[in-house]
């Protein structure tokens, strides 16, 4: 993967890694470095720091080269590749090395350029493709003709002990509510997600001015160097006269706590989610969560009882959704919903199982 930073894609490489090693496995993750590689190491995972990432073409036969350097050195049973520039080398140096090749398609990817198409194929030429919800299966096949039966849907997981209500203090939510200038009489809006366009940060801030004067809205996230976006945002809320409202925190590690501050999280992503794992962690927080109505998150948005979905970029529907939301619902339902079908378990469960079938066919492929 490019690199080890924030996001759920990254958090899903510690898990699988924890997985692995927990069964008796090795894991080898590599990447550009990031945040994540101290905790990746201190469970016992061994991180190589290569720019695998890069698109640039004049380098692709050194990143080759180099990565079926790694394959042999480490004895490599199975690439797994989860990001497309990646996923280029890693599929030609697995071929290479006859090395069985796993891919997980985690996102719905544009095609705004000719040839992107063919881009993003190296995601589905894994001898096993994992897809992160039914939506984004129905999209492979629609999109690259692959067949089912080289797709497995392996919803990403939540960390239910990480993402617990009964192990976050009020103390730890109250901390982050103070430190955010969040009063105990104002309403908690909590939009979790890094800073970019399509995770709707702009349409929260305009259900924000037509929400009630003691709302505050807070969009959790790093901006990953997109300063003017932060800078629009910024602009956008002082025109609407609710900039004393917004509040830009940035990165915050303690995302439970920041789930236990909320008095509601929303998802109003404008495009859609491949699968929606804010919703799916705030529901096991016990909080009620609006999304939008597409993509992955509506599978994990169904049950009417613990959320609502509204339609994409509808400032107005997201406001009056968010206005309208229970103050009692059973918290213990949602998570327990959660726990059955969306946990980090399951997910553990699913890509090692994906890992058993292709290194069995592997086996009978064998002479």
């Amino acid at each position: 993967m490019p690199e080890l930073d924030a996001g759920g894609v990254e958090r899903t490489v510690l898990e699988v890694a924890e997985a692995l090693i927990a069964a008796g496995h090795s894991a080898h993750v590599v990447s550009a470095g990031g945040r994540l590689v101290e905790p990746l190491t201190a469970m016992g995972a061994t991180h190589y720091t290569m720019n695998v990432g890069s698109k640039s073409l004049l380098s692709f036969p050194w990143r080759v080269a180099a990565l079926r350097r790694l394959i042999h050195h480490c004895g490599a049973d199975i690439v797994h590749a989860r990001s497309r520039a990646p996923a280029w080398a890693a599929w030609r140096a697995a071929m290479a090395e006859a090395t069985p090749f796993v891919t997980t398609y985690h996102g719905i990817y544009n095609e705004g350029w000719p040839g992107k198409r063919r881009y993003n194929s190296v995601m589905a030429r894994g001898d096993q493709v994992i897809a992160n919800s039914e939506f984004t299966a129905a999209h492979i096949m629609a999109t690259h003709g692959t067949p089912r039966s080289r797709i497995t849907v392996v919803p990403r997981g939540v960390d239910m002990l990480r993402f617990d209500p009964a192990v976050v203090s009020d103390a730890r939510a109250d901390g982050l509510r103070a430190r955010w200038g969040v009063g105990e009489a104002q309403t908690l809006v909590l939009l979790p997600g890094r800073l970019t366009r399509w995770k709707g940060q702009t349409v929260a801030v305009d259900a924000l001015s037509k929400l009630p004067a003691d709302h505050v809205l807070v969009c959790m996230g790093d901006a990953q160097g997109r300063e003017s976006y932060v800078a629009e945002l910024r602009a956008q809320a002082d025109s609407l006269g609710v900039g004393d409202r917004l509040i830009l925190p940035g990165h915050e590690d303690d995302v439970p706590g920041a789930m236990m501050a909320a008095d509601v999280v929303i998802t109003p992503s404008t495009d859609p989610e491949a699968f929606g794992r804010t919703a799916a962690e705030a529901q096991a927080m016990g909080r009620w969560v609006v999304g939008a109505n597409h993509g992955g998150a509506v599978d994990v948005i169904s049950d009417a009882r613990f959320g609502s979905l509204v339609a994409p970029g509808d400032a107005d529907a997201l406001a009056q959704a968010i206005t309208a939301r229970p103050i009692n619902f059973d918290r213990r339902a949602a998570r327990a919903r959660i726990a059955e079908r969306f946990s980090k378990a399951a997910l553990q469960q699913g890509v090692l199982a994906v890992y058993a079938d292709v290194l069995a066919r592997k086996s009978l492929q064998s002479p």
